[in-house]
């Protein structure tokens, strides 16, 4: 997927001068030893009906339903501090009973952010940052 999403491969991936078992060699190639022989013949067989520019899209796909399956989720958690180990793991076990899944936390740095926190897992996003309750009150004011 990586490799498929590079300018110059995605736009040898849709050239139609390029015959379909060509594109996968040159696609399987450029990936050296990171394909198995399984991965080889997905490439091939994505090839051959003319799917291989749909690579990056089936393998967010394919993360998708196996996090689903893992009953996992990654969650981002930005702050306009530094969230202690401590903070953190007391976060991810109130996102995992919340969320009914296992948690991947990442965390980040937004001194933006002004206080608070915005937590994004999959689709859910909640916003307790100051930044944005001063956005909603200045909205509500102008409304």
């Amino acid at each position: 997927s990586t490799v498929a999403q590079q300018e110059k491969m995605a736009a040898a991936l849709i050239n139609p001068a390029l015959s379909a078992e060509r594109a996968a060699a040159t696609l399987i190639a450029v990936c050296g030893d990171e394909l198995d022989a399984k991965g080889e013949r997905f490439i091939h067989l994505l090839a051959e009906n003319k799917r291989l520019p749909l690579l990056p899209q089936i393998a967010q796909l394919f993360a998708s339903l196996k996090a689903n399956y893992e009953k996992s989720v990654d969650v981002s958690v930005t702050t306009a501090f530094k969230v202690s180990t401590v903070t953190g793991e007391r976060l991810e076990q109130a996102l995992s009973k919340r969320l009914r899944r296992q948690i991947r936390l990442r965390t980040e740095v937004d001194a933006s952010l002004i206080g608070g926190a915005v937590i994004r897992a999959g689709d859910t996003v909640i916003d307790s940052s100051v930044r944005g309750k001063l956005a909603k009150l200045t909205e509500a004011m102008s409304s």
